[in-house]
């Protein structure tokens, strides 16, 4: 039999954070499809609902899509049109991925750090949401999730960075 070999700390790190990551997905995912089918459930049926539910389901798709691209950006599976791929000799599209890398983490920053002056304001405006939840929390999910995909595209662009530097001449 052959051994694997050993993961290093940071590996075993990363893997249990994709984890929790995927988790939280998967829990809000089904959180959210459990409240709109009961939903319909209970207006079908029952001729009532949960009050707070609509405005839950939606700030839950908020949670989700962000968490998705999240998920996405780990390995850079962003949207992207790659039509140059097809044509670029192999330096190029590396040079390339790189320039869209460090493009997709720049924008991904100024998103997040506006959102956060956004979330800022809704704390200052003590609005709440649904049942006592407050506004801001409800939309913390913005600048967090936009922090978490710059800082990958950052690292991609370095891995890509580390690829253009090795290439020959």
């Amino acid at each position: 039999m052959k051994e694997e070999p050993r993961k290093s700390f940071v590996e075993r790190a990363q893997m249990i954070l994709y984890r929790v990551e995927d988790s939280i997905l998967v829990g809000l995912l089904l959180l959210m499809i459990t409240l709109a089918v009961l939903q319909i459930f209970l207006r079908n049926l029952f001729d009532t609902g949960i009050v707070w539910s609509d405005v839950l389901v939606r700030i839950l798709v908020l949670w989700v899509g962000l968490l998705g691209a999240m998920v996405a950006s780990r390995q850079g599976n962003h949207i992207n049109i790659d039509i140059l791929d097809r044509f670029l000799p192999e330096r190029a599209k590396v040079v390339v991925s790189f320039v869209v890398e460090v493009f997709t983490a720049f924008i991904c920053a100024i998103v997040a750090y506006y959102s956060l002056q956004f979330v800022q304001m809704e704390f200052a405006d003590g609005g709440m949401a649904f049942a006592k939840v407050p506004v801001w929390l409800c939309e913390a999910i913005i600048p967090f999730a936009f922090v978490v995909i710059a800082i990958r595209y950052v690292l991609l662009s370095i891995i890509n960075l580390k690829k253009i530097v090795k290439f020959p001449s």
